[in-house]
Formats: C-alpha cells, sequence, structure tokens
C-alpha cells in the first residue's frame, strides 16, 4: 500500500517531508489539508493525528506524526535512503537528534512565531500581533548566530561538518525558507549577517533539487 503523507506545503515540516520523499524516490500520496481552512482542525483528520498538526502519514496501518520522526521513519524504513540521511553511525546519528531538538526550541520557535506574527497571522484567521514578533526576532538572531558559530563552525558543506546533507539540514532550511514570505529587506536584514547561513542553504538546495524549488514554489507567491 502507498505511503500516504497529510501535508500543505505552506507547512516549513511538511515541506521537508514531500522534498525527502521526492529525492529519495519513495512512492507516495500527497493528500492535502489546507490550514488556512482549518481542515486540520477537523474530526476526521484528528484520527490521523489526534494533536490536530501537520505533517502526519499513514503508511499501511501503521499512523505518525511529527516532522523529525516521520523523516527518520522514512530514512530506516524504506530502502535505498542513502546513509548520510540518517547514518548507522550512532555517534553521528546523535548529533543529529542534537540538532534536531535544539531546533525545535530555537531556530523553529524564533522563525515561524516571527512570521507568523508580523505577516501571515490574518490568513488562518488571527491579528497580527507585534510584540509577540518583536521577541521572535530576538530568538531568530540569536539562532541563526549560533547556527553561523556553532553548528556551521566544522569544515564541510553542511551541519556538523558534513559533506552530503542529513535530514537536520533539510529540516532546519525548510524552516529558514519561511523568510521568503517576508520583504527583500527583512529578509536581508536577518541573514545578511550570515554567510556560511546563506552558503548551506544554497548548498541543501543544490543537493536536493529540483524538488526543493519546486516544493518551495508556495512560499514565493
Amino acid at each position: 500500500m502507498k505511503l500516504k503523507v497529510y501535508a500543505d506545503r505552506m507547512s516549513q515540516p511538511s515541506r521537508a517531508v514531500i522534498i525527502f520523499c521526492k529525492v529519495n524516490v519513495i512512492d507516495y500520496e500527497e493528500i492535502k489539508v489546507l490550514i488556512s481552512k482549518g481542515q486540520h482542525l477537523t474530526s476526521e483528520f484528528a484520527e490521523i493525528n489526534p494533536m490536530k498538526r501537520l505533517p502526519a502519514i499513514v503508511d499501511g496501518r501503521f499512523k505518525l506524526f511529527e516532522s523529525h520522526a516521520i523523516l527518520i521513519y522514512l530514512a530506516c524504513a524504506f530502502p535505498g535512503v542513502a546513509d548520510h540521511w540518517y547514518p548507522a553511525d550512532v555517534a553521528k546519528r546523535s548529533r543529529i537528534h542534537s540538532v534536531l531538538d535544539w531546533h525545535h526550541s530555537n531556530l523553529r520557535r524564533g522563525a515561524d512565531t516571527y512570521v507568523s506574527n508580523a505577516t501571515i497571522a490574518p490568513v488562518v484567521g488571527r491579528p497580527l500581533n507585534p510584540q509577540a514578533a518583536a521577541e521572535a526576532e530576538t530568538l531568530l538572531s540569536s539562532s541563526l548566530s549560533k547556527l553561523e558559530s556553532f553548528w556551521l563552525k566544522d569544515a564541510g558543506r553542511f551541519l556538523l561538518g558534513g559533506n552530503q546533507p542529513s535530514i537536520a539540514d533539510l529540516s532546519l532550511v525548510c524552516e529558514i525558507m519561511e523568510l521568503e514570505v517576508l520583504d527583500e529587506k527583512d529578509r536581508a536584514r536577518f541573514l545578511g549577517p550570515h554567510k556560511k547561513v546563506q552558503r548551506w542553504i544554497e548548498n541543501t538546495r543544490s543537493a536536493t533539487n529540483p524538488h526543493f524549488d519546486e516544493v518551495h514554489e508556495v512560499c514565493r507567491h
């Protein structure tokens, strides 16, 4: 039975899962659940994910939510996925987990909260919140600085000194791509000081194209 991926491409974690499936030629069906229309809040979708968040997958009788858990599952469950995405080496794998755990409470919280409260909240029926955006801006800037000075400090084109991308690279870069919805001046204010981060984004895009650009088209409209 074909893997089912419940996703909204406006959701950064959804984009990471879709790109991973495409790059690794995983046979899947993309089932669109539109956040802007509240489709993730329905009782029908709650049967797939009781937390009513995206993305989620169904593989046969197995259901799973949370994008990092999904990426790990896909890397392990589907033959042909290259080892660099989620290495068999326990030390390398653990370091990937450390990045993903950091991501949730730092980069993701900063980027998502800033963009939501500065730009797109009205799309989902909420008012803009300049105070929340200002607080999130501080966390986002700090997180980008940590990426520049720590997570990208080693030689190599990707996180933790890797020369090929891992699921952590894909997850974090998809998060940063949310900044594409901002105007050019605002985006440059965040990314301009961080040359390593800019190169890393381009490296991850190049390693996963044409799928990366196709899936991120939604951010440019």
